[in-house]
C-alpha cells in the first residue's frame, strides 16, 4: 500500500527553522560595526611628540549606541584608562535613552587624516565622536585635554564649537530641539556632571557644546607638532 505524503511543515516552523542562524544587523546582539581597528591601527600616525607615559595610559573601549538610522552601532573610543568606567556609564545612558550618536571612530582612521596626520577638523566635519588626540586646543596656545585622553567630543555637527563668529565645524548650528543635541539638564549631560566631568556647553567663550572633560593636574609635556596646512 502506498504511503500518504508527509504533512507539510507549518509555515511558522519553516520561518523559525530557516532563520535560526540568521544574524539581524543593527541590534544589541549584532550591532553595525563602525570601527574595528587594531591597537596598531589606533595609534598609527600618532604625533611623535606625544610622551610614552601618556600613550601608555590610553585604552581602546568598544561602545554601542543607536545611530541616526535607528539601528544599534558599535564603535571605539580611545581615552585615559581612569575614565573607562565613566564613559561606559555614560554610553549605557546613551543606549538606554536611544540618544542618537553618528559614529564613534578613533581620529587615527584614514578618513580623518591630512598629510598623514590625525586631523580633528576632518573628524568634526564627519560628525564623528572621539577622544584621544595629541594636539593643541582649537585655536592653539596650549595642549588640549584631548592630548591626555581626558576629553570627549560627541556629535560635533549637532553640538558645534562657537567662539564669536567662528563656528566649527563650518555650517553647523546649535538647536536643542534637534535629535543628537545636548542641552542643560538632559540625562547625558547630568550623567557626565554627576561623574565629575565638565560640559563646555556651559562655558562663556568659547561655548563648546560637543565637549566634555574630566581634568586632573598634569605635568608639563612637549607641545604637539605644528599642524600641517
Amino acid at each position: 500500500m502506498k504511503k500518504p505524503p508527509a504533512p507539510a511543515l507549518p509555515l511558522i516552523f519553516l520561518i523559525l527553522f530557516t532563520g535560526a542562524g540568521a544574524q539581524v544587523p543593527g541590534t544589541i546582539k549584532h550591532p553595525i560595526v563602525d570601527s574595528h581597528m587594531t591597537k596598531q591601527q589606533v595609534f598609527d600616525g600618532l604625533d611623535p611628540a606625544c610622551p610614552k607615559d601618556i600613550r601608555g595610559r590610553q585604552r581602546i573601549v568598544k561602545l554601542k549606541y543607536y545611530s541616526f538610522d535607528g539601528q544599534v552601532h558599535e564603535g571605539q573610543l580611545v581615552l585615559d584608562k581612569d575614565l573607562v568606567r565613566d564613559i561606559k556609564t555614560v554610553f549605557k545612558v546613551i543606549l538606554d535613552t536611544h540618544f542618537p550618536i553618528r559614529s564613534v571612530i578613533p581620529v587615527s582612521d584614514p578618513r580623518f587624516r591630512k598629510n598623514g596626520r590625525w586631523d580633528d577638523d576632518l573628524s568634526m566635519i564627519a560628525d564623528n565622536s572621539s577622544s584621544f588626540n595629541y594636539r593643541q586646543i582649537t585655536g592653539g596656545g596650549r595642549i588640549s585635554n584631548h592630548a591626555y585622553g581626558r576629553a570627549v567630543d560627541l556629535n560635533t555637527r549637532e553640538n558645534p564649537y562657537v567662539k564669536g563668529k567662528i563656528v566649527l565645524p563650518p555650517g553647523a548650528k546649535y538647536d536643542p530641539s534637534v535629535p543628537g543635541t545636548f542641552a542643560p539638564g538632559d540625562p547625558i549631560v547630568k550623567t557626565f556632571q554627576n561623574l565629575g566631568w565638565t560640559w563646555a556647553g556651559t562655558w562663556t567663550s568659547p561655548i563648546d557644546y560637543q565637549h566634555f572633560e574630566k581634568v586632573v593636574l598634569a605635568p608639563r609635556v612637549a607641545p604637539p607638532s605644528p599642524k600641517p596646512h
